[in-house]
């Protein structure tokens, strides 16, 4: 079964893996090594778990705008998100997809998505397609 969310587009692109949902705010900035792409933050809900070719699903990012940096540095790594997936673009994420060129769409109710879900992303177009059994 295929069950279709229409968000706004923020970063083309497409891109399809497995979901990686929180429902806390991430900030990369302290919140995800950027050696590893592990979440580091000890109160965070995917702590301990990496980030690396997910489609990472959160409500919105916080913190400092060096944040858009690290992402970009974790892309270079090889460590990056496949795609974001976003309730609410938070201007540091925003950035750094754009410069990490990472597909990106926003104004999406997470909820409706699990972690282990196949999901792809079209950042043109706002689409996000989830693949259930």
């Amino acid at each position: 079964m295929e069950v279709l969310l229409k968000g706004r587009p923020i970063v083309p692109g497409i891109a399809k893996g497995t979901a990686l949902v929180s429902t806390k705010p991430i900030s990369f900035l302290g919140g995800v090594d950027p050696e590893t792409g592990v979440v580091i933050e000890r109160e965070h809900d995917l702590y301990g778990k990496s980030i690396k070719d997910s489609i990472l699903c959160f409500p919105s990012g916080h913190g400092s705008t060096v944040g858009s940096f690290v992402l970009y540095s974790l892309a270079r790594r090889g460590l990056a998100p496949r795609a974001i997936v976003n309730s609410v673009a938070d201007s540091v994420v925003v950035v750094g997809a754009i410069i990490a060129n990472i597909p990106m769409v926003d104004e999406i109710d997470i909820t409706k998505i699990n972690t282990g879900e196949v999901v792809e992303v079209d950042g043109g177009s706002g689409i996000i397609r989830i693949f259930r059994k």
